[in-house]
């Protein structure tokens, strides 16, 4: 048996010399130290031993298993600071090669003539007020002066959730105004700007979900001066002094007196294209004074407060800030284009 475990040591040595790498290591241990290794195995006969071979038999086993142990720690060690060293070298870094560009968000073109019109509003004293896209019919026409059958629905007309077309996604920001004239008392100088949606065909100018600023004005003494001023100051504010404006006008079944503003056409300077259909002029907006209605509905005295109100598109506000002919680009999400601005 000493003859056995003495071929053990030798070869089990060896092995462990010429192992490349650790899993080879490993596999060594497992072969010589393991539950069923060949010197586990040596040592379990050990009971067919006399009382006398016994202790020196186990003493050359241990000294034995130590040795192995010992050899298969240290080859470990230096098989390990190899690896090291082979990955130093195969992943090392070469700071002269060029970085990765890394690509900068930037600010939409339609965000940034929003916080543009913020700026303005609240410089002049507006404050924010927001409501929610899905509204009851009540709050988007008939507090606003337009009940059930009234011909102005029907161009208006959106996406309903019930039977009775009594909740629907807003076809304008008009109904927060009304949320605010319920719940405050004048004087009231608030904007709200938001999504709305209608059944416009998309083209150049139109699309069937847009976005709007709407403002209202509610307090003692104001007049259709105070509209005009208000107005002149944002589209001068944002387009330049130089602005043509023009006020038509219009009906509005929740203002009296209404009137629509135009601005001139960026594209063909007033003498008429694709983008302003012919007229020279692009529709920016409507506005008025609030219908004495549409105050009354909401609780505030018509003979001792006045108001103006207005709506205005986001989109058509930054195509004229940019020189955007087609709204459409701003919906495509193409980084050629928004990357301009």
């Amino acid at each position: 048996m000493k003859k056995l475990l003495e071929e053990i040591k030798g070869a089990s040595l060896a092995a462990v010399e010429n192992a490349a790498d650790l899993g080879a290591l490993e596999s060594i241990r497992i072969n010589y130290l393991g539950k069923k290794g060949s010197l586990t195995a040596v040592l379990k006969q050990m009971g067919s031993l006399s009382a006398e071979e016994r202790p020196l038999i186990g003493q050359l086993a241990n000294d034995i298993r130590s040795k192995i142990e010992e050899a298969i720690t240290q080859k470990a060690a230096e098989l390990s600071e190899k690896l090291l060293e082979m990955r130093i070298i195969s992943e090392k870094l070469d700071v002269t090669i060029p970085g990765t560009p890394v690509t900068i968000g930037k600010k939409h073109p339609m965000s940034i003539v929003l916080d543009e019109a913020i700026d303005i509003f609240t410089g002049m004293g507006f404050a924010v007020a927001e409501g929610p896209e899905v509204e009851f019919a009540d709050y988007v026409f008939t507090k606003l002066n337009t009940a059930e059958g009234h011909p102005a629905r029907e161009w208006q007309d959106t996406f309903y959730f019930t039977e009775d077309s009594s909740v629907l996604l807003r076809t304008q920001t008009s109904p927060v105004q009304v949320h605010v004239m319920e719940t405050q008392k004048p004087p009231i100088r608030i904007i709200s700007p938001g999504r709305v949606y209608r059944k416009d065909e998309v083209d150049a100018t139109h699309s069937p979900m847009f976005h709007q600023i709407e403002g209202l004005v509610v307090d003692k003494g104001i007049t259709m001066g105070d509209l005009k001023g208000t107005l002149n100051t944002l589209v001068q504010r944002l387009y330049g002094p130089d602005t043509k404006t023009r006020f038509r006008p219009h009906h509005f079944p929740f203002t009296e007196p209404s009137c629509e503003v135009d601005v001139q056409c960026f594209e063909c300077r007033g003498e008429g294209c694709r983008v302003c259909k012919g007229e020279g002029w692009i529709e920016l907006l409507g506005a008025g004074m609030v219908h004495p209605k549409v105050l009354e509905g909401c609780g505030i005295d018509t003979e001792v407060y006045s108001g103006f109100a207005f709506g205005v598109g986001l989109e058509r506000m930054t195509m004229r800030r940019f020189k955007i002919s087609d709204m459409r680009l701003l919906y495509e999400n193409d980084i050629r284009f928004l990357s301009q601005f």
